[in-house]
């Protein structure tokens, strides 16, 4: 008699024809493998390390070597959202290589290969991190692990179909709907099992490292010098105008963290090494037992852009990094001072700049609460006159006094200059770009910045007319930005209105415009607005 069951026919779940699967069964058993892999990782890295992460080592890989070019052009589209841009590139880039990895396995294990090869290139980009370890690779692994299982198990559990000559794609040829029922119900299990380790993760690394609850009981020590007070007229009357002290929840956020470090004042060592007399190791303790000083001090970043908001003024106490430097001793031919943050970023900062009298701290707070945890708590440098990508390290815990010549930073050895004085720089507030405004007299405002020389005079154009003095608000320091304003009779049609401003030294704003790579952006801020 003639065997009945041929090559298109219904085999047993284990020996299943993958040729019968149906692409919406294999897409979903992909996506479902590939959320164990994240998963599972994610929760391996809170008990090995967080570093360790796949996602985010990944994450972190791209970051490292995405081109200079790309990286400004994210932050001038995206702004402080470039990383949850980055991540949403990731996570559909995923979605994409999980359905290949499904659809690739209905015929043979190649999506198990895939899904391999992938966790082989994780892994390489996880021993690339800051203190990496051979341990770090163990969540990859385990994930990578859990996820061919998943993918193998959903794809021979998936309901079958008919093949080549056989019946038309989605019948079911089992006849009934309980193979479509115990897979979805796999595939749902695998969907929780990868949501659930991925909060577990989650929720052992914040228990283990109680940063939130640290913070809280944070105590922002009282200043032995107190900040000058704010003079009366700092903060015109202007609406729309930017205020002189920048709110903590508003001040801009620009680094390379994709996770933010996470360390408890306990926890956290700052050591001072390297061309220095005497090597020293200080606790939070013994910081806060020095005199602490408090400075209004304006920061910005290399990458803000002509008119760009990547900038922003502050009430900082800490303490001066000179008297820290000065207890380690440092050797008179040492030029640089390379910080180093708890998630491995490096910073190269001029030895001068932190000896040379100007107010150069180690902050522990700001705006008189303690240091967010995305702002660098619990303690970070602040530097006034120079871009934050040589200065301005979060999290630090490392100070290794070298030389220029032995040493590069993270940004420096991307092609970013080595110094990083801050530019002359204005930007125009009021009235908003493309806005109405009504003929007749009209308040233009805005702030200027000279960080560490100073604003000593502001001029506002409108379109290819003479330049015209703006009244600047009383000037805090050399350190902060300035307010100005100019009255303007405006008439009815468009006209453009620009700024420069002049530095204490006498320098006036260039006209010429510069990308902000390498060492900063140049150019003057301009609005187009309607009079009617």
């Amino acid at each position: 008699m003639q065997d009945t069951t041929s090559s298109t026919g219904p085999t047993g779940p284990d020996q299943q024809d993958p040729d019968t699967t149906g692409r919406f069964a294999a897409a979903l058993s992909g996506l479902a493998a590939a959320a164990v892999v994240l998963g599972i990782g994610e929760l391996a890295a809170a008990l090995i390390a967080p570093e360790a992460s796949p996602f985010l080592a990944t994450g972190a890989t791209v970051v490292d070597h995405t081109p200079r070019a790309l990286r400004e052009f994210a932050i001038e589209q995206f702004g402080t959202r470039d990383k949850l841009v980055l991540f949403l590139c990731m996570g559909l880039m995923m979605v994409v290589l999980a359905v290949v990895a499904g659809l690739l396995e209905r015929r043979r294990p190649y999506g198990s290969a895939l899904l391999a090869g992938l966790a082989v290139a994780v892994g390489v980009a996880v021993l690339q991190r800051p203190n990496a370890t051979a341990a770090f690779t163990v969540p990859i692994l385990l994930g990578a692990a859990a996820g061919v299982c998943t993918l193998r198990v959903l794809i021979t559990r998936a309901p079958r179909h008919a093949a080549a000559g056989g019946s038309a794609e989605g019948t079911a040829t089992d006849g009934t709907d309980a193979s479509r029922r115990r897979f979805l119900g796999l595939a749902a299990g695998a969907l929780v099992l990868a949501a659930g380790s991925a909060a577990a993760g989650r929720w052992a690394g914040e228990r283990a490292r109680a940063v939130t609850a640290d913070l809280r009981r944070f105590v922002v020590p009282r200043p032995q010098v107190a900040a000058a007070p704010v003079p009366p007229g700092t903060d015109p009357p202007v609406p729309g105008i930017t205020d002189f002290i920048t709110p903590n929840d508003t001040f801009y956020r620009i680094d390379t963290a994709l996770r933010i470090p996470a360390l408890t004042s306990a926890d956290w060592r700052l050591r001072i090494h390297g061309m220095v007399e005497r090597e020293i190791e200080l606790t939070m303790d013994d910081l806060l037992r020095r005199p602490a000083v408090e400075k209004v001090i304006t920061l910005t970043c290399v990458s803000n852009e002509v008119g760009g908001d990547l900038i922003g003024n502050a009430t900082w106490i800490g303490y001066p990094l000179a008297d820290l430097l000065a207890e380690a001793g440092v050797r008179p031919d040492a030029d640089m001072v390379l910080s180093t943050s708890a998630d491995g970023f490096t910073a190269g900062t001029p030895v001068a700049a932190l000896t040379d009298g100007r107010d150069a701290l180690l902050a522990v707070g700001m705006n008189g609460e303690p240091l967010s945890v995305a702002h660098g708590y619990p303690a970070r440098m602040v530097v006034p006159g120079l871009y934050g990508y040589v200065s301005a390290t979060k999290w630090v815990v490392d100070l290794e006094i070298t030389r220029f010549d032995r040493a590069q930073a993270y940004w420096t050895r991307r092609g970013w200059s080595a110094f990083g004085p801050i530019k002359t720089a204005s930007r125009i507030d009021v009235p908003a770009a493309f806005g109405s405004v009504a003929p007749g007299p009209a308040v233009v405002a805005g702030v200027a910045w000279a960080q560490h020389r100073g604003v000593a005079a502001v001029e506002v154009q409108v379109d290819d007319g003479p330049w015209q003095p703006a009244e600047l608000a009383p000037e805090y320091s050399l350190d902060t930005w300035r307010q100005w304003t100019w009255r303007w009779d405006a008439t009815p049609g468009s006209h453009t209105l620009r700024v420069r401003a002049t530095d204490g030294t006498g320098r006036v704003q260039t006209e010429e415009r510069a990308d902000p790579v390498p060492d900063g952006a140049t150019g003057r801020h301009s609005r187009t607005v309607t009079v009617r």
